[in-house]
């Protein structure tokens, strides 16, 4: 991967798996799921592969990976994982190292902040708050926020259009395929996070602008304004 620095004149950022490490909340509200409605619990790493295109997809593969479930079954599940997972939400979340002292950067950089995931905002912005990382953002765009989430680039073109900024000269700071597809769609650069989750696929596998082992790599990568 090349070092290349890019103009970056707004950062979007994914949440899950690129901010912040919720995995651990998510297993428990997924085990929780699964002991109400009588059916096997998953691991911490079965639940680290099913996260990435939001909760609905998560709580399916939950239920119908090396398993079976119809439909109706999957969409009554869906209510209880909320339920469960709206108590736990933010309770063994975690940032990760280098996240805090790079908004801080970034910020004083003077440079317009956003996050885009792909999960609720009934689940984001509460979480974003509890963690006190909600004030570096000058918008969230979140997975019920437009009709479609990423891969679909559209939710990248609505951070850009909330910031004021040419997705061309933004940068996307993300941890899996889904996050890469957006912003190749977009025409947008994007660097992968090697600690995120990326959905059980090699990270180092996936068609990206550049890796970050550390939040803090990103400040190597742009340009000054």
């Amino acid at each position: 991967m090349s070092g290349k620095r890019y103009p970056a004149e707004a950062v979007l950022f994914d949440l899950d798996g690129t901010l912040l490490d919720t995995i651990a909340d998510l297993a428990e509200g997924v085990n929780r799921m699964l002991a109400e409605l009588g059916r096997p619990l998953r691991t911490l790493e079965e639940v680290h592969s099913f996260v990435g295109k939001g909760i609905p997809n998560l709580v399916r593969r939950c239920l119908t990976e090396n398993a079976q479930a119809t439909e109706a079954e999957i969409e009554a599940a869906l209510p209880v994982f909320r339920r469960h997972y709206a108590q736990v939400n933010g309770r063994a979340t975690r940032i990760y190292p280098g996240v805090i002292e790079t908004l801080t950067a970034l910020r004083a950089q003077g440079r317009p902040l956003a996050v885009v995931t792909n999960k609720a905002a009934a689940f984001t912005l509460p979480l974003l708050e509890r963690m006190e990382i909600a004030g570096y953002f000058d918008a969230v765009v979140c997975g019920d926020t437009l009709p479609v989430k990423k891969p679909d680039p559209a939710m990248l073109f609505h951070a850009c259009r909330l910031l004021g900024a040419d997705a061309r000269r933004a940068l996307l700071i993300g941890d899996s395929a889904n996050d890469a597809l957006a912003a190749r769609a977009a025409a947008m650069p994007v660097l992968l996070v090697s600690y995120g989750y990326s959905e059980g696929m090699p990270v180092d596998s996936i068609d990206c602008d550049g890796l970050l082992s550390d939040a803090r790599e990103v400040l190597d990568r742009l340009q000054p304004l």
